[in-house]
């Protein structure tokens, strides 16, 4: 039975994910923040849940000691803890920067080489990153995410080319806006003396919400991104990204279409009510 290692698996697409592989059969260790919080994957037998931190290295190697100690040898990592900070670049502190990049980019950064010695001991591996449609292409108000998943796809492009000689590999999954919590959760970059920017913020917000509401028919629940990343998993090929959500199919291949102009005048039209 293989082991999956998850990040950020107390809510939306990491308990989502930890779910649908401990239903699949596969040993799961759900790491959070917070695991005493957690009431639904503790009832799973084939399911360690443990505290994780990506801004803390200490916590990391804990858990990688725990899941090898519980389930023998860790198969799969999923680096999916992140999140977002939305509002004008302007407005945002230097502390605000910071987390945006040590969590998304940093923190992924650290489970991953913390692990990858046990994936070279054993030959084998899997290094699954959480990027976005968001990795690819780009909204406004939200630079700091997008320069976190820029960052993340070329970090693990370049990765998935060393790591094949040791018969690990490596895949983004890019979901594009998902059914969770993730807009209204994130972190809002926010400063009153900057009210220059008061239209264009309130012209998105009008827009993205009207954007949202005529394209959700086309968006993915967790659960369905759930079943992307299992098949990413388990499809035993070299592909590198895989889109989910029919919406970042779309984006993404219209992205590929048009130049960088055109592009822009799609997103203005879409989201600038």
């Amino acid at each position: 039975m293989k082991t999956i290692f998850i990040t950020g698996a107390s809510t939306g697409l990491g308990k989502a994910t930890a779910m649908h592989f401990a239903g699949q059969g596969w040993n799961v260790t759900a790491t959070m923040r917070s695991p005493e919080k957690e009431t639904e994957l503790i009832k799973y037998n084939n399911v360690l849940v443990t505290r994780m931190d990506v801004q803390q290295p200490e916590s990391i190697h804990r858990a990688i000691s725990e899941a090898v100690e519980r389930f023998g040898q860790i198969d799969v990592l999923i680096n999916n803890a992140g999140y977002g900070a939305v509002g004008v670049f302007e407005a945002a502190t230097e502390k605000q920067i910071h987390n945006q990049f040590d969590v998304n980019v940093f923190g992924l950064m650290r489970v991953t080489q913390a692990l990858l010695p046990h994936f070279r001991a054993n030959q084998k591996g899997m290094i699954v990153n959480i990027s976005s449609q968001g990795g690819r292409i780009t909204f406004p108000l939200t630079s700091l995410y997008h320069a976190t998943k820029f960052a993340v796809e070329g970090f693990s492009e370049s990765l998935s080319y060393e790591l094949a000689s040791q018969n690990i590999r490596v895949k983004l999954i890019e979901p594009g806006i998902v059914k969770t919590p993730w807009y209204s959760s994130a972190e809002r970059l926010h400063n009153e003396l900057l009210s220059d920017y008061n239209d264009f913020t309130e012209s998105f917000n009008k827009g993205f919400e009207k954007f949202i509401q005529k394209n959700a028919h086309l968006q993915a629940t967790a659960e369905m991104v759930a079943q992307t990343i299992f098949r990413a998993v388990t499809d035993e090929s070299d592909q590198l990204r895989y889109p989910a959500g029919h919406d970042a199919e779309e984006t993404l291949n219209l992205r590929e279409q048009l130049n960088d102009e055109e592009f822009k005048a799609y997103v203005h039209s879409q989201v600038l009510d």
